[in-house]
């Protein structure tokens, strides 16, 4: 049965700050429990705040605890929170003082089963397919002989080896192998940054770029195959400028990155043989393809033959095509000598006939009429000056009117702007003035009443209703009659002034004396003495 705390106990406890309570609440829940690993759905969450942290909140069906990730815990981690999903967080269980509430400081983050992580990767598919990542449109051919091999995967691993084993049975190439994490935390990470590096590296760089990338990996679990569902890696792989062949796990595994690839294989060695086809195959087709050709130019010679031998019996015979041509040659040629003064005699007449049209009187004519045309055209070129000049001179001086127009009301429109910043300012100083009055006015007022509340407050106002204030000699307030001593000089002041007393000794009385019982003798009451030029005080 609770029992009550009696009023002088209570006064007895301890007293607590709100901070130094709440401190004491965070040691004592962090001592408690320390770690601790907690299952629930995550509810709340809306991305990283821009600071970086990430709350959100757990809760399950009956419960719900506030969640914190800070910024650089949730840069490392693996798996990232996703609203609605359930999880199993780590961390350390705290309180946050400035809202009175506790809450898990997470440090790591998984997702709480298979199920839950099939349900994710089925989410992520749909986002990202609903992008375009996954359209067969986006997908390179590859290569059909690359010269460079990129294979990003594990050094350690079976995996290239059984690539590279592969690569020297069929057509051996030149690889670049690029060590990553295949697994774990941060393996995303490295998968993304080795695609990304492939396809930066320049053409004419020391180090070859490849002609076709291998992402590959060996089996495993959805937990050890979680890498290449990252976001991150999918967007790597459709971002991939270079063929990508995605070989992670075994025929049966399927990840996110094998929809974003431009070929999927089941393994890796069967990537490693969509990559080169085999050297002693080729070898056989091309010396058959080399025969076959061999024939095909044979009989094609062969043909061109003895067509050649048919056109040359068909064929007349040099001197039968010339003989015509030379007939008309000789022909021609008789004839050139009398073609040849007749076109001289023809010639002549026509310039005997230019000749006799032009004589002296024929040019003099020829330069008048030129004169003429030219007095003429001098004519109208001064009367067009006369006109251009008469037309800019009328329009210059109607820009004159207009310019003095709009010099004539930009005056008016400055004087009437004057004339409202002139009124505008002249309502601002009443303004002022009437502000400045009212202000007074409160200051007194505010003036009058502190002065009366200083009245009230004073202790005048006290000697005034007929008390007294008792100073000893050395002008301090007597509060208690056992402070003073017999003989003692004493100053009274009342509201009028002050006198000078002698006391002559007496006991001082008990505040709780009218509880107690009554004194066996009546206490002899103080005697002053006198002064000699003063009246009595009582």
């Amino acid at each position: 049965m609770a029992r009550l705390l009696a009023p002088e106990t209570l006064a007895n406890v301890g007293e607590f700050t709100v901070s130094e309570l709440s401190q004491a609440l965070k040691r004592t829940v962090e001592d408690t429990y320390g770690h601790v690993r907690v299952r629930g759905e995550i509810s709340g969450f809306r991305g990283a705040h821009s600071s970086g942290h990430c709350y959100f909140a757990l809760k399950d069906e009956s419960a719900k605890i506030e969640a914190v990730i800070w910024k650089g815990v949730a840069g490392r981690m693996r798996f990232k929170p996703q609203e609605g999903l359930e999880v199993i967080a780590t961390g350390k269980l705290t309180t946050y003082p400035g809202s009175s509430k506790y809450q898990i400081v997470i440090e790591a983050l998984e997702p709480a089963g298979v199920g839950a992580l099939m349900a994710l990767m089925e989410e992520r598919k749909r986002k990202l397919g609903a992008e375009g990542l996954f359209d067969e449109a986006r997908k390179q051919l590859l290569p059909w002989l690359p010269d460079v091999i990129g294979v990003v995967t594990s050094p350690t691993g079976a995996v290239i080896r059984d690539i590279l084993h592969r690569l020297e049975d069929r057509f051996p190439r030149r690889v670049l192998v690029w060590p990553v994490k295949v697994q774990g935390e941060g393996s995303a990470e490295q998968v993304a940054a080795a695609i990304h590096g492939f396809n930066a590296l320049p053409e004419d760089d020391p180090i070859p770029r490849p002609d076709l990338l291998i992402v590959a990996r060996g089996g495993g679990s959805l937990e050890d195959l979680w890498s290449f569902n990252e976001e991150i890696v999918v967007r790597a792989a459709a971002d991939s400028m270079i063929p990508l062949i995605s070989a992670v796990g075994h025929e049966t595994d399927v990840t996110l990155i094998d929809f974003a690839a431009d070929k999927r294989a089941p393994t890796p060695t069967a990537a490693a043989e969509m990559a080169v086809p085999v050297r002693a195959e080729l070898f056989v087709e091309v010396h058959s393809y080399a025969r076959r050709m061999m024939l095909c130019w044979t009989r094609g010679q062969d043909s061109r033959r003895n067509e050649l031998r048919a056109a040359a019996r068909a064929l007349p015979s040099a001197s039968e095509l010339l003989a015509i041509p030379r007939q008309r040659l000789d022909g021609a040629a008789a004839s050139l000598p009398r073609a040849l003064r007749a076109n001289t005699h023809a010639h002549h007449r026509r310039f005997a006939k230019a000749a006799a049209g032009i004589t002296l009187n024929v040019l003099r004519a020829q330069v008048s009429h030129s004169a003429h045309r030219l007095e003429l055209s001098g004519t109208q070129l001064q009367r067009s000056a006369r006109a251009t000049l008469r037309h800019r001179r009328e329009r210059f001086e109607g820009l004159a009117v207009r310019l003095q127009a709009s010099r004539l009301a930009n005056q008016q429109a400055q004087r009437m702007r004057i004339a409202r910043e002139q009124e505008r300012l002249q309502r601002l100083a009443e303004r002022a003035r009437r502000a400045l009055t009212t202000l007074f006015e409160r200051r007194s007022a505010r003036l009058d009443s502190s002065a009366k509340l200083l009245t009230a407050l004073s202790y005048r106002g006290v000697l005034a209703r007929g008390f007294a204030l008792v100073r000893d000699s050395d002008g301090r307030a007597v509060h208690a009659a056992a402070a003073v001593s017999a003989g003692a000089q004493l100053s009274v002041e009342f509201a009028d002034g002050r006198v000078g007393v002698t006391a002559d000794g007496g006991h001082a009385v008990p505040r709780d004396a009218g509880k107690a019982a009554a004194p066996a003798t009546k206490p002899t009451p103080k005697r002053v003495s006198k002064p000699v030029d003063q009246g009595s005080l009582f």
